[in-house]
């Protein structure tokens, strides 16, 4: 374990987000709102902490091993959530206690868009771009971690990818190779940020909230400038542009940077995941829009257009909101909420299990049928036309054991804390896949449980958005042995 390279690179990254206090800053002095003060102290803060922490390991330099990787990414969401609570205890207003402002900061950053804040509207416009750029930030953060450094680790499946990204990666060592494709990813994310801002702006929002919600819907955070989200500019061009972006941020960077890379489009329709990912969408939407029609919840117009919305938004893990859907009839609260338990593509910015592994899970259980017709028969499981190893099908399945236990382990833990069942379930359901809003008390937002239950669920987004692997793997004692 190389503890200084690793204080080294966590200094690095304070020292570098501390600079991203300057467009809070920024929009602090062009509002003259009350929270300039307190961007300013913030800074001030994480850089002299990172500082101090990069000072003495400054010229250590060796090579970093996966043991180490797997440190450095649970560190990394760790360290700068708890350095992203700063503006928000500091201000007057919101002036959050640390439990809330952990949670919100971590929420941010993990793109989950659990909050505990109301009133968004009388906050300082500061904040409320500082809550955007953490979830927009965390969105880079996680296409990195999940094209780059996951599959070298091998976490849950995800080292199917390996042989799709550029360059030689090697089993045992994180090479420079990394920050080339990271590289390449910042300049899509930010070209996807970009268009979906001017678009916004073209439909309507002013430049600020269509900067502000273009990083959310990219970053598939769901965080918005108002309480009733998406829903308080009540236009249905603003809802498709978010509906198209949302879409575009859940499929497999990889993807989109193939098609950088290549200048073609022809290998979005040859992915697997992808026709997966819109079937499941399709039938989603065809039974939501139904059920709604059906009910005489709206008319057809409108259940086209509040189903579609809110399908793809909960399916993408974004949370984005135009109406209430826990309070629609039948089977839909339960439906959209368990779609999110699919989530978006691996390699996105979305959360929930991922396509990729629901897709395998369930071509392992057609050739387990198939197996009891033909017991000598041997059936591979293929995506597209390449057969897929047995250890990575056990490590699916290992993932999607673990974060079954996960889930039941935090649903039992939160119960614990007086919350009732469907609050519970749905509040780890939401937190794990990193969706943002629930079902009963949590429907919508998060500032009346108790400290406690907050923890909690800032430990379930850590874990959902580490892929539970990376975080529970610093459990064992022989991670730590020589």
């Amino acid at each position: 374990m190389h503890l200084s390279v690793i204080a080294r690179i966590l200094g690095i990254f304070l020292m570098l987000f501390s600079i991203t206090m300057l467009p809070p800053i920024l929009v602090s002095m062009y509002y003259n709102d009350s929270a300039l003060q307190a961007f300013v102290t913030a800074m001030a803060l994480i850089f002299g902490i990172g500082f101090t922490s990069w000072l003495p390991v400054r010229n250590v330099r060796q090579d970093l091993r996966t043991r180490d990787g797997f440190l450095i990414a649970s560190l990394f969401w760790l360290t700068l959530g708890l350095a992203g609570t700063l503006p928000f205890m500091i201000s007057d207003n919101p002036g959050l206690g640390f439990a809330d402002a952990f949670f919100e900061s971590l929420s941010g950053w993990t793109t989950t868009g659990a909050t505990v804040m109301t009133g968004l509207e009388h906050l300082p416009k500061s904040i409320l771009w500082y809550r955007q750029q953490l979830q927009w930030m965390g969105g880079m953060g996680i296409i990195v971690l999940a094209v780059a450094i996951l599959p070298m680790l091998g976490i849950g499946g995800m080292q199917l990818y390996r042989a799709e990204m550029p360059g030689p990666m090697k089993d045992t060592k994180l090479t420079p190779r990394i920050a080339e494709t990271a590289k390449a990813l910042w300049y899509i994310y930010l070209f996807l940020t970009l268009a979906c801002a001017l678009a916004y702006w073209a439909a309507g929002m002013d430049l600020f909230d269509a900067a502000a919600h273009s990083m959310a819907t990219v970053g598939i955070g769901g965080f918005s400038t108002y309480d009733a989200s998406i829903g308080y500019f009540n236009s249905p061009l603003i809802e498709g542009i978010a509906i198209f972006f949302m879409l575009i941020a859940a499929l497999n960077f990889s993807l989109h940077f193939y098609a950088w890379r290549n200048r073609t489009l022809s290998h979005y329709w040859a992915d697997s995941e992808l026709k997966f990912f819109f079937l499941v969408l399709g039938g989603g939407a065809l039974m939501t829009v139904s059920a709604l029609w059906y009910t005489d919840t709206y008319d057809f117009a409108n259940s086209v257009r509040y189903g579609l919305f809110e399908l793809v938004s909960v399916a993408t893990t974004a949370g984005f909101g135009t109406s209430d859907f826990s309070v629609w009839p039948v089977f839909l609260p339960v439906l959209l909420f368990m779609m999110a338990f699919i989530g978006g593509c691996t390699g996105s910015t979305g959360g929930g299990m991922k396509v990729i592994r629901v897709l395998l899970i369930y071509k392992q259980g057609v050739r387990e049928i198939r197996r009891l017709i033909h017991p000598n028969a041997m059936i591979p499981v293929k995506l597209g036309k390449r057969a897929v190893p047995d250890r990575i099908l056990d490590a699916v399945w290992g993932f999607f054991a673990m974060y079954i236990v996960t889930f039941m382990v935090m649903m039992l833990l939160l119960m614990a804390t007086g919350l009732d069942q469907v609050t519970a379930f749905s509040a780890v359901g939401s937190c794990l896949n990193n969706l943002g809003p629930g079902l009963g008390d949590v429907s919508a937002h998060y500032g009346n449980i108790s400290d406690t239950a907050k923890w909690l669920l800032a430990l379930t987004m850590l874990l959902g958005r580490l892929e539970i692997f990376t975080l529970l793997v610093l459990l064992s004692p022989s991670f730590w042995r020589n």
